[in-house]
């Protein structure tokens, strides 16, 4: 399980600032890796991930779940060096559940972000996986809220379970 430790800025952010949608990179052990998120689609999960990330909420935190073929989930508060232990998965932030949002429009297809939860729908905190391979039996349960950009997905595909993750906002 290895450390990342990377600046507020890379070269890399200057190209996707240019978008119209909110951008955050994502540092991990193999690279980094850009998301443009979907307010419209989702706007109280959205500004949710943009202010835990602003708050460094995920800087630190591990993908605790990595199905292959399926998804890579991260977003347990429990899971940061020095938590580890029984329940992971179970956390969240403080700021409460988020009501489902869903939109017909965004499917739970390769690179898709989307919000995890209980079997209560409208559980979602912090907790999210990225989708790797198209997963269509979870469209409309879960919502869908930004994609993973260009060849992003060749970092993705490269991590691992205790890969610990750092969340910069590039646009808001």
């Amino acid at each position: 399980m290895s450390e990342i430790s990377t600046p507020s800025t890379q070269p890399g952010d200057a190209k996707y600032a240019e978008r119209q949608d909110p951008i955050i990179r994502c540092d991990v052990p193999a690279g980094s890796f850009y998301c443009v998120l979907f307010p419209d689609a989702a706007p109280k999960h959205v500004e949710r991930i943009l202010k835990l990330a602003e708050e460094g909420f995920y800087n630190g935190i591990r993908f605790h779940r990595i199905v292959p073929d399926f998804v890579a989930q991260i977003g347990d508060p429990k899971t940061k060096k020095g938590m580890d232990g029984p329940g992971i998965g179970s956390g969240g932030s403080n700021y409460g559940n988020l009501p489902l949002e869903v939109n017909r429009a965004y499917k739970n297809e390769r690179g898709t972000l989307a919000m995890a939860r209980t079997n209560d729908p409208h559980s979602a905190n912090s907790q999210f996986y990225v989708v790797l391979k198209n997963a269509p039996h979870l469209d409309m349960q879960y919502t869908v809220f930004g994609k993973v950009l260009d060849e992003g997905m060749n970092v993705v595909d490269k991590l691992k379970v205790g890969d610990a993750m750092s969340m910069f906002v590039v646009k808001k």
